[in-house]
């Protein structure tokens, strides 16, 4: 009767293994047995660091929840026009759960707020103050929202850099060609049609696959001709 060796491993192979494994293990034993103190302040470190890490990821859970429902009625407020209310829950959620994804829209939504309550000025210097420290994901908006109150103030040069700004930090290629356009858009009012030049072109040059292309071809075809500018 045939039998099955596996390839490379014998009896003898293991038991050699095994009791090349027992000279370490018996090494931590004995440094365990006689090292007790330090042992037990090592578990005792790890199971209240563990524990301490536990309770840090329930409490941020728990508070990004309550911060989101109060964000809801806070938008609920918002989208009813009924302003001076979403003003004051929005102004709620910034103080009491501050540095909350929560917050951070509330923020956004706030200045929005104060835009269409006529106060531009608010808007933009809540924007400028809380746009460098939020999330890289409502970064892009905080600035391009920026750039819309400064816009509405009738600070065309401010609105353009902030629009800029927008376009660095937009996660998607067609955010940028947008943000671009409108920061272009700032520069020809202030006349400065080298800086909306310049930004139309690099829509051109490094977005192709955005509608936004289309229109900046165009305006630099329009800014340059008979300029003797390429």
């Amino acid at each position: 009767m045939a039998t099955s060796v596996e390839a490379g491993r014998t009896p003898s192979h293991d038991a050699r293994s095994r009791e090349g494994d027992l000279p370490a293990l018996r090494a931590i034993v004995q440094w365990i047995n006689g090292h007790r103190q330090i042992t037990g302040a090592i578990v005792a470190i790890l199971l209240v660091g563990g524990g301490l890490t536990w309770w840090s990821v329930v409490s941020r859970n728990r508070v990004e929840a309550a911060a989101d429902q109060k964000l809801g009625a806070a938008r609920l407020a918002f989208e009813s026009r009924n302003y001076p209310l979403a003003a004051s829950e929005l102004s709620q959620i910034v103080e009491n759960y501050s540095g909350s994804r929560a917050a951070d829209q509330a923020n956004l939504l706030l200045a929005q707020v104060r835009l269409y309550q006529g106060q531009p000025q608010q808007a933009i210097d809540l924007l400028k103050r809380v746009a460098p420290s939020m999330r890289r994901d409502t970064r892009a908006q905080a600035y391009g929202l920026l750039g819309a109150a400064q816009e509405n103030a009738g600070h065309w040069s401010d609105a353009a850099g902030s629009y800029e700004a927008a376009a660095q930090r937009a996660p998607y290629a067609f955010l940028k060609a947008q943000y671009l356009s409108d920061a272009a858009r700032s520069w020809l009012v202030v006349k400065d049609t080298a800086k909306a030049l310049a930004d139309y072109r690099t829509i051109i040059s490094g977005m192709d696959s955005t509608s936004n292309r289309v229109e900046a071809e165009v305006r630099v075809g329009e800014l340059t001709k008979g300029s003797g500018v390429r």
